[in-house]
């Protein structure tokens, strides 16, 4: 499996896991080496391989939602459960809407949203200090925003579109883990995950305008004007700039080189499909 990538930087690494030895089934799960390099997490981001889901799904969708057949997005949880050393009932799902709601979950909320309903709504953000829950998160283009704090032994990971990242959803996050656990974001080693790349990604000007309102001075940066009212927004470079100054340290910073559109048939993009697509996850767990 070769991925398209913007550089030739070692940022993520492709792990292939053995997840049944009899029938020889391999997940290949996406990894930062800077997040294990704590030893206190799992994590992973996923690919379209090694589910079983077929059609506009195939093969590792976790989407209950769009279509797919329940029992085939429950199988590729399991999977993933197996490759991160756990069980599909430890995972804690969102409910994403677009916001910058951040949600506190414990072991009370284990399960909710794969092995049982949710009693929550309109949260883009998860949070715990809690071993062994699984956060959850989910994609095709938007941005996977990791949070590991081995201070304080405290994680978070947050679904972070163009909405959320106009309104800062990373700083959102860190001020969330903060009142909760103390969290310092000097000692936060976090990593923007697999989204889509700027050369992919045309918007209008209106909501560029609002790009360059909130990020004053950085618009050379995020914004390519294409001179016909669309502009092409750089959503990690955004992101980057969030984190750095809420407190991030760059050497605590992974930013991806992995674009979802530029690799269709590897990794479910919303724009490159039209919207005839399944779910990436972003999964973090504290061990």
């Amino acid at each position: 499996m070769t991925f398209q990538q913007k550089t030739t930087c070692n940022i993520l690494e492709l792990k292939k896991h053995r997840v049944d030895e009899t029938k020889n089934i391999e997940v290949p799960l996406l990894h930062y080496p800077l997040l294990e390099e704590t030893g206190m997490v799992e994590h992973c981001f996923s690919t379209r391989m090694g589910g079983v889901s077929k059609g506009i799904y195939e093969s590792m969708n976790f989407s209950f939602v769009r279509g797919d057949e329940p029992e085939s997005v429950q199988e590729n949880y399991r999977r993933v459960a197996t490759a991160m050393g756990t069980y599909p009932e430890q995972f804690v799902t969102t409910d994403q809407t677009h916001t910058t709601n951040v949600r506190k979950v414990t072991q009370e909320d284990a399960g909710k949203g794969v092995t049982r309903p949710r009693d929550y709504t309109d949260v883009d953000g998860l949070i715990t200090n809690e071993p062994g829950l699984v956060l959850s998160t989910f994609y095709a283009d938007c941005v996977p925003l990791y949070f590991v704090d081995p201070v304080h032994k405290a994680i978070g990971l947050s679904h972070s579109g163009w909405r959320g990242t106009v309104h800062r959803m990373g700083k959102v996050t860190l001020e969330a883990m903060r009142e909760a656990y103390g969290t310092n974001p000097a000692d936060i080693y976090a990593a923007v995950g697999p989204s889509i790349c700027q050369d992919c990604y045309e918007i209008s000007e209106e909501v560029a305008e609002q790009f360059y309102q909130e990020f004053s001075g950085h618009g050379e940066k995020i914004l390519i004007d294409k001179g016909n009212g669309k502009y092409q927004l750089d959503l990690w470079k955004t992101n980057e700039i969030i984190l750095l100054e809420a407190g991030i340290l760059p050497e605590h910073l992974a930013v991806t080189n992995i674009c979802t559109c530029c690799n269709e048939k590897l990794l479910f993009s919303h724009r490159a499909s039209r919207g005839q697509r399944g779910n990436l996850g972003a999964f973090l767990m504290l061990k």
